[in-house]
């Protein structure tokens, strides 16, 4: 992340410097509102970090979180799997070589660096998936393996009592989180925390997490998706901003190198719920429940 923002000092300056015409007229193309903005906006790629923060817009624009045409990989990751491809192509290059021209042992490294490599590609995979077109229906937010499927306390959601779905997400599980069913992004909020192993009994209450209320135009039924960090995991991203208008199925965010996934709506719901703990779910295509028409 750093390297990115890096980057993009070194693009607007180059832009201030070289382009002062193209700066002129994305800043007539620009719309919304950001009173004392803190972020250096010239164009929408430089919202890639602030989109959910920051008021400022470009319509029409290609939006910097958006899945890219062709290209089955999580926009959100694309930094880390270039910066890991060129690292790991110059390990390989080296061992390749030392193989060649010292000693054939040097060909184990460079297996492993295919092998590393691979699973870099393999986790920021975001493969496209059929969204189920029943309108009662509650679709799986994360990739993963279901762990709670229980009524809990909860003090901080209205009511004090919510109905949770909790889905672990190992590191060889897609990591991009959608959203479960249509509605309106009502708040999102940051906590920070520790980074206990997602699996643990206290991670939902100790670790670092996102949380992300949506509530629905026709019912008002309100839901909570929680992003939660884990022992490996230490990057939660979300893209969406408050007052914005969300589709069942559509992308949000992720979270980098395993986590934990929650969900939480009102214990009071009359539902069908289609999951156990054990089973296997995938974002925006599993059915986890079915609300009462």
């Amino acid at each position: 992340m750093s390297w990115e923002l890096a980057w993009g000092r070194l693009r607007r300056a180059w832009l201030r410097r070289f382009r002062p015409s193209y700066v002129r007229r994305m800043a007539e193309q620009r719309v919304g509102d950001c009173p004392n903005c803190p972020h250096d906006i010239i164009d929408v790629r430089d919202l890639k970090f602030y989109r959910n923060v920051c008021g400022y817009r470009f319509p029409g624009q290609t939006d910097p979180c958006g899945r890219l045409p062709g290209v089955p990989l999580a926009r959100a990751g694309l930094a880390e799997v270039v910066i890991f491809s060129l690292a790991f192509l110059a390990a390989g290059l080296l061992f390749g070589l030392a193989s060649i021209f010292l000693h054939w042992i040097f060909w184990l490294p460079f297996g492993i660096t295919l092998v590393l490599w691979a699973f870099v590609i393999s986790f920021f995979r975001d493969p496209e998936r059929t969204i189920p077109a029943d309108s009662h229906v509650l679709v799986s937010p994360a990739d993963g393996t279901v762990t709670h499927v229980e009524e809990v306390n909860d003090s901080d959601f209205p009511g004090g009592r919510a109905f949770r779905i909790s889905i672990f997400l190992s590191v060889f599980n897609v990591h991009v989180n959608r959203i479960p069913r249509t509605g309106t992004v009502s708040a999102v909020r940051y906590f920070p925390g520790c980074f206990l192993d997602a699996r643990d009994k206290e991670c939902a209450v100790r670790n670092e997490q996102l949380w992300l209320d949506l509530k629905e135009a026709g019912s008002g039924r309100i839901l909570r998706v929680k992003q939660i960090s884990g022992a490996i995991a230490r990057r939660i991203v979300c893209w969406v901003r408050p007052g914005e208008s969300v589709r069942a199925g559509e992308r949000f965010g992720m979270i980098k190198f395993g986590s934990r996934t929650e969900i939480l709506f009102s214990a009071d719901e009359k539902i069908d719920v289609k999951v156990k703990v054990g089973d296997k779910v995938r974002g925006a295509s599993t059915v986890l429940l079915r609300f009462a028409s």
